[in-house]
Parts: structure tokens; sequence; C-alpha cells
């Protein structure tokens, strides 16, 4: 039986203060609502993890205090959507004690599982919230985290109060895979992609959180998720650094594959009886994979993640073309995708991986 997904000791959205490196969306929001025609639904868009929840709390917050947030430098009008953790909207909705604020997302049912997706049922509560009246006479806000989980009746039934809103409803709606949603979602909403976060606002973000971590380690992360301080994080519980370093150890080696490293890499994926560090082994390969051949294709290859790195691209790709490589990678991902539909055994899978690698550089 699976085990839970690793859990990530940081501030949950609702009760985060503080946001990095999203000014132009904040002050998009801001704009809207001061200009006294804000759209009625809005779908924040962007990389998993990058802080589109913590954004959308932040504007709910901000709304539901009546369009208030902490000062400027020098008084007067607000910088942004701030709001002092003191506040009573604050401490109401991290607490998700607001009446005029309802947060959809799968949950768990009767038995404590997680749910699979967001039914129906809960997409008919958000209609039934936004058509009552306000419970304190101003906007009613809904936060949908994410709508890529809803089922499509869920959808249907959302797509209801889209077409037809009621005065002064707020709808902010998550997606991490946009282009997998309703035309009629994208045509209804107010789009604000959020961009995955610099390299230095990663690392103040992993200071942060994680204070002690070694600096060469946070740049590490930082690069190795790409702009998402979930990921980060994700990847720092898991171990997920030095699976890299062990992979990196490898392919170092290729040709002329160490054999002894292969069997203790995949044996360390495999004996994981939930998948969790499986999964992230492979997406990490895969991930460097196309590392290498976007930068071979650009002729620039990207800042390396451990020391060495550069090196050993060099040495691979100059023992194949590209189309070669691209066709590994292609084998590589179908054979990822099919390891938990076909319950293939994952050592296997992780040698066959490396075995394919060895016989394309010989």
């Amino acid at each position: 039986m699976a085990k839970a997904a690793v859990e990530i000791e940081t501030t949950a959205p609702r009760e985060n203060a503080d946001l990095l490196g999203h000014g132009a969306a904040e002050k998009r929001l801001l704009t809207a609502y001061e200009s006294g025609r804000l759209p009625h639904a809005w779908l924040m868009t962007g990389p998993r993890g990058v802080g589109k929840a913590t954004l959308a709390f932040r504007f709910a917050r901000f709304v539901l205090n009546g369009g208030t947030s902490a000062p400027g430098l020098f008084g007067g009008s607000p910088d942004g959507l701030s709001l002092d953790p003191g506040n009573e909207v604050f401490r109401r909705v991290a607490s998700g004690g607001h009446g005029d604020l309802m947060t959809v997302e799968r949950g768990v049912d009767q038995k404590g599982k997680v749910r699979s997706v967001i039914p129906v049922e809960d997409a008919r509560n958000v209609v039934s919230f936004l058509r009552r009246t306000s419970t304190e006479g101003g906007w009613r806000i809904v936060i949908v985290d994410s709508i890529d989980d809803m089922n499509i009746n869920a959808t249907n039934a959302l797509l209801k109060i889209l077409e037809e809103p009621p005065k002064d409803v707020l709808l902010l709606l998550i997606s991490h895979q946009p282009a997998r949603l309703l035309p009629t979602i994208h045509s209804r909403c107010c789009h604000l992609p959020l961009t995955p976060l610099g390299e230095e606002s990663l690392l103040t973000l992993l200071q942060q959180h994680r204070p002690k971590l070694d600096p060469l380690e946070a740049q590490a992360l930082a690069r190795l998720s790409e702009g998402s301080i979930g990921r980060a994080l994700q990847l720092d519980a898991i171990g997920g650094l030095e699976l890299y370093k062990a992979l990196m150890d490898i392919v170092a080696h290729i040709p002329g594959m160490d054999i002894v490293k292969v069997q203790a890499f995949s044996d360390r994926l495999a004996q994981d009886s939930g998948g969790d560090t499986f999964r992230t082994g492979m997406e990490l390969l895969l991930w460097w994979l196309a590392r290498m051949i976007n930068g071979g294709a650009r002729q620039q290859l990207p800042p390396p993640v451990v020391a060495g790195e550069t090196d050993i691209m060099e040495s691979l790709l100059a023992r194949r073309p590209l189309a070669q490589w691209l066709t590994l990678w292609d084998k590589t991902s179908a054979l990822y995708n099919s390891a938990d539909r076909a319950n293939l055994d994952r050592k296997h899978v992780v040698i066959s991986v490396f075995s394919e690698i060895e016989a394309l550089t010989s």
C-alpha cells in the first residue's frame, strides 16, 4: 500500500503573510480593485509551488478588509496587498473562520483518505455560497485550489456562477495546468499568470524556511526546483539533492558505467514502498536529460547544479547527435510513465535506463 506523500514543514498559504517575486501580479490585482471594476473571476496560473495560493489568500484578505492594507513607506496608500498578521481579518482567514470566504480543495473523504478529485457537490456548494447574502455586508470570495482537480461535472457546475455571477462576488481559481481546462473556463476569467521565481528570490525563501541549509546546497536546490519554492522544499524533505549527486556520479563515468553504483542507486529508488523516491529520482533524471538537450540545442549549457556537471554534459553531447539524445529522452519518459500503470519492477526500470545511456555512448 502506497504511503502518504512527504510532508513539508512550511507556512500554509492562508497563514502566510509574505509574498516574494510576484510584485507585478500583486500590482495588477491592486489596480483592478482600485479601478472599481474588479473582474469577478481570476484564473491564477503558473508552475506548482510558486505562490499562487499565497497570492490568492493575500488578495482575499485585502478585499475582505475593505481594500486597505499595510500603509506605504510614507503612510497613506498601500504599496501592495499585505495585511498585518495581527489584523482581525488576517487572523480569521488564517483560522478558516471568516464567513465570507470559502476555500475549495480536494480534502479528505469520510475514511480520512485524500480525495482524487473535487466532486460536483463541492462546486454546487460554491454556487449556493455565492448566492447567499454576505454575512458582513461586503464581498463573498471563493478560492479553488486547484480547479485542475475538479471533475467534469464539478467544472460544469462552476460554470453557472462564472456565466451569471451575483454582485460583489470574487472567484480566485488556481491552476497548475491551464491548458487542460475547458475553453469556457478560460473565456470567463481574467488571466493572471505567475512566472517561476528567480534564483535570488528562491534563495531568500530557502533562507527563511531552511535557515540551517548550507549556502551551496541552497543554490543547488534553487536550480533544481526551476523557480518553485514548493518544489525546492519538497526536494529538501525527500533528499532530492543527494539523489541528484548520486545520479551525476553515475553519468560522470559513462561510458564505462559503474554497475555497483547503478545497483546501489536502483535499490535506493526501488526500496521506498510509497514510490516517492522512485518518482523523484526518475523525474530528476528526465529533467537533467532535457536540460542537457536544450542546452545543446541552444549551444549554451545551463548553470551547473553540482560541480563538474557542465563537463559531463559536454562529454556526452560530443558522443552522439541531439536527435539520438532526444530519442533516449522519449524512451525513458515512456518507460517511467508506464512503470506504475503496468506495475513494472522499479529496480529493473532504473537499470534499463542507465543501460540505454551506456549503449548510446559506447
